[in-house]
This record gives structure tokens, sequence and C-alpha cells, in this order.
């Protein structure tokens, strides 16, 4: 497979990738191009500015989730009819899950797709030690190429001169951005805020396109991505159920459901399923479907919107004794608990499934890679089945004893292992945001039982 492809990394987190991408991808579609756009690392909330900006799925390419093949297997899945793939690291280059190792890193990703590098830096108050910067960073790994700069955060026209003038070409400084305090992307407590249209008007993802277009040689970096070479080919998705979907899946997704990784989505649909997308906030009843999955998002911003929607929660209650399959992730864990208790000190009723009640803090609880084994059989598959995942949490859970826990969960960074995966009946939920690439049974499992509960009720 051949695409141009382009890797826009950063030298350390809140250098300004994000802001990069969105306006590249703009100036690239102002010139006619399709792009598809990519998010390394497991992160949600960037993945949404990008859908915004190229009006096209944002996929996760996460190499510690999901190894080599399935990344490649997703980027060339997901690159097909497009003009150029832009690829947004996380963190800086070269972090990951690592200290010393390209695991999970920005870096890996680059090197997997053989695609060139675009740095971009903070260069605020900074002259001649762009130069440092850039050999470094240049030279610090020889299976990489950097090979472009963008200069963040600038003072003026003539700042960005002296920059160029300063790294001599090597690697050349393909342009930069105004520090524009205006036109900042909003954050809260998980990261930058979803990019819905109330939070981020049209006009920003304008106005950041119009100044990579003015302020970047968008004719280089377009050159850069074109010289990239074939990539191997690699099988993807086939297909396992034969046509027509063999069950119906209700997905939630609303502005307190919305972080599902779409590999993980396009992994049921090609096993079969029809996903139906419907809201617990606004939807007053349950499509007809075959099965739940709640995802994860913010329902402790939208807990009283949650709460009150009472004919939802009984919904989802008759589901649940119907004994049809329930699978929540982090938000998805919380809605389907007794309640969501804010950091105001309220506790906000939910639907009851897990009898247990989320907290909110005003301090992180939980972030990083994790490792599952499944102690019992599930609705995911037999007992044994292992699995990679993420944490990012600010909330806790108060578990009554009584509740049963399915998963036996190791930390990549060490530390005390600990059980999670509550269940009860056919209700599975976890703060666990899983990566189906990391096993691919578990998409199969949870699609096997969605079929067996619609020929019960059918």
């Amino acid at each position: 497979m051949t695409i141009p492809r382009l890797v826009i990394a950063g030298t350390a987190s809140n250098v300004g990738k994000t802001t990069v991408m969105v306006g590249l991808v703009r100036a690239l579609r102002a010139r006619g191009l399709r792009v598809a756009v990519f998010k390394c690392g497991p992160d949600y909330l960037d993945p949404t500015y990008h859908v915004r900006a190229a009006d096209a799925p944002c996929h996760n390419l996460d190499g510690w989730m999901m190894g080599r093949e399935a990344v490649l297997s997703t980027f060339m899945r997901a690159s097909q009819g497009a003009d150029i793939a832009l690829i947004e690291g996380v963190m800086g280059l070269f972090d990951g899950a690592s200290p010393t190792g390209d695991e999970g890193s920005t870096a890996e990703i680059a090197k997997w797709l053989q695609a060139p590098v675009l740095l971009v830096c903070d260069a605020g108050g900074m002259a001649r030690s762009i130069a440092a910067l850039a050999k470094g960073f240049s030279t610090f790994d020889a299976g990489l190429q950097i090979a472009g700069l963008i200069c963040n955060k600038l003072g003026s026209r003539g700042h960005l001169e002296l920059l160029r003038k300063a790294t001599g070409g090597e690697p050349p400084v393909m342009g930069g951005l105004l520090k524009e305090p205006t036109l900042a992307f909003a954050d809260r407590h998980l990261g930058l805020r979803s990019a819905d249209r109330a939070t981020v008007p049209e006009d920003v993802f304008v106005s950041w396109g119009d100044r990579v277009s003015e302020w970047c040689d968008v004719d280089a970096i377009i050159a850069l991505a074109q010289s990239t070479p074939v990539l191997p080919e690699i099988p993807t998705m086939e297909r396992i159920v034969g046509e027509g979907a063999s069950c119906r899946i209700g997905l939630a997704f609303d502005e307190a459901f919305h972080f599902y990784y779409d590999d993980n989505l396009r992994r049921l649909e090609s096993l079969g399923a029809e996903l139906v997308r419907f809201s617990p906030i606004h939807d007053t009843h349950l499509p007809d479907v075959d099965g739940l999955y709640f995802g994860g998002g913010y329902p402790e911003v939208h807990a009283e919107e949650l709460s009150r929607n009472l004919s939802m929660r009984r919904d989802v209650v008759s589901f649940a004794e119907a004994h049809g399959p329930i699978y929540g992730e982090c938000g998805g864990l919380m809605y389907l608990s007794n309640g969501i208790k804010t950091l105001d000190g309220v506790l906000h009723p939910m639907v009851g499934l897990i009898p247990g009640e989320a907290e909110m803090k005003d301090r992180l609880q939980a972030l990083g890679y994790v490792e599952v084994d499944t102690k019992d059989a599930t609705m995911l598959g037999p007992a044994g089945l292992k699995f990679r995942g993420h944490q990012f949490r600010y909330s806790d859970f108060r578990l009554p004893a009584e509740v049963e826990c399915t998963y036996h969960v190791r930390r990549r960074r060490g530390g005390e292992p600990f059980q999670e995966g509550y269940r009860q009946g056919n209700t599975l939920a976890s703060y666990v945001h899983a990566h189906w690439a990391s096993n691919p049974r578990l998409a199969q499992g949870f699609v096997q039982a969605c079929s067996a509960h619609a020929r019960r009720v059918r």
C-alpha cells in the first residue's frame, strides 16, 4: 500500500500538536485533498478535534495495546480512499509505556508506518537553542526521520526567520504559529474538552486552517508526506459471520458517552453486529436491540440529566431483567451503578445494576495502561482471557463486598494487582477501557452473547 503519510509529533505534551494537526488538516482539505486522521495512544479527546477538522472518522493507533499487525491493519483499512494520512503523536515523541524503549510511543508508530516526523515544539522565548533541540531529537534514534520542525507560540514573523537561520535547515523549519489565546482549545479534568460545536465553534477550525496555510510551507509538507515507501501487506479484519447482521447492539452515544475506540466498533461490525446509537440523556426509551454497550465519557458532567431520565433507566433495568447482555466501560460503569456523587456532594441516582457508587474526586485516581486476566467466564468469553487496556479517571468506586469481580488487573508500571470487572447477572462493567485488538476474542464473545439473546427473544 502506498499512501502519503506524516506523523505530527511533539517534543513534549502541551506544545500544540493538536492545534497543528487540526490546522494542517483544514489547510490540506482547502486544497481539495481527502485526509485520513489518526491519533497515537489511548486518548479519546484529541480524536474529536480530528473528526471535526477532517469530517472523517479518527482511529487510535496504540503500539502497546494493539501490537504492530493491528496498527498496520487499522491504518491501511482506514486510509483507503484518502489522498494523505496524518497521525498525531502522544506526549513527547519518545514517551510511551517504557522509560527505556519505544513501546507505546509515537516513535514506535512512526517506525512501523515508515513515516517521516514533523516535530512540533514550543518556541516561545527560544532562539539559537532551537538548533540544539533539533539536533538532539534528529540524532537520538537513527531509525527515525525527523524531517521538519513546526515552531509553535511564535512572537512574530521575525522570530520565525530567526529560528530558521538557527537550525541551518537541518532539519528545516517548515513554519510555525503565533500564540493566540483567543483561539486556544478549552480543557477540563480529562484533557481537552470534546470538540462539539457548542464548545468549539466552526470558525476556530477555519482560523487555524487559515493560519497554517499562511505561516507554514504546506507544499513542502505534502512533498514530505509523498516521500514515504510502500508498506508491507497486512491482512485486514474480515467479516466472520455471514452477510446481514447477526444482532443489533445499542451503542450509548451522546454528550455523556462518546469514548469508544473506532477499531473496537469496526470489529463488532466485522463480526456481523449492527450498531444502533441511542442517547441515555435525550431518548426516552431504548431502541430494539439485542445488547447494550456503554462506553466512557462525562456522565458526571451530565449526572442530573441522566438521573432525571427515569424511563431510560427503567428500560435498561428491564433489558437486564430479560437477560440482555450489557457491557460498560468507565463512564458506562458509573451510569450502571447505584449513583454518581459529584464534587458538590450530591448523589445522583443511576441505573442500579451494579450495586456501588461512583464518587468524583478533585484529584486523578488512576492513569495508565493495564493488563487483564478474566478469572471467570463472562459474556466476553471463557475464563483465562487476557487483554490490554487503559484507565484515566477522577472517580473512585465504593463497592459492596458481595459484588462479583471477574478481572485480575495488573498495572503496566507496576504496583499491586487488583480485582475489578464487576458482574451482576448478564451485566459486566469496569473502569478499564479495553482495546480488543489485544485479544479479538473479546469482540467475538460479545457478539455471540448478543446473538444468543436475539435468538432467545425473537
